[in-house]
């Protein structure tokens, strides 16, 4: 079925993950031909779709991607404001520490 209004396919989508998170998957299909964007919310017996053909939509897809990628990979949020910042930093600032100079491997004399 498709939903008309974005704000109630987000809360219908949410709903519907936490009533069945291991059973629910979320796509996003761009129909070049048509020039539309088709996001599908199912768990094979309620199927909620958004269409949309609007580029001031992009925020909005990408709101609702932000929400579902950290839900479906590891069961939880992202965390919100400067733990988060800190969260995506550590990481790249860890890769860099280890890595040495400009990331080659360290040579052994001998």
């Amino acid at each position: 079925m498709y939903v008309e209004d974005f704000e109630a396919f987000y809360e219908q989508a949410v709903a519907l993950y936490q009533a069945k998170p291991l059973e629910t998957r979320y796509t996003i299909k761009f129909r070049h031909s048509e020039g539309k964007v088709v996001l599908k919310v199912t768990d094979d017996r309620t199927c909620l779709k958004f269409k949309t053909d609007q580029q001031v939509d992009l925020r909005k897809i990408e709101r609702i991607t932000t929400i579902f990628f950290p839900l479906m990979a590891c069961g939880e949020l992202p965390a919100e404001g400067q733990d988060a910042a800190a969260a995506q930093q550590a990481p790249a600032a860890a890769a860099t520490q280890s890595g040495g100079a400009g990331g080659k491997k360290a040579r052994r004399r001998g």
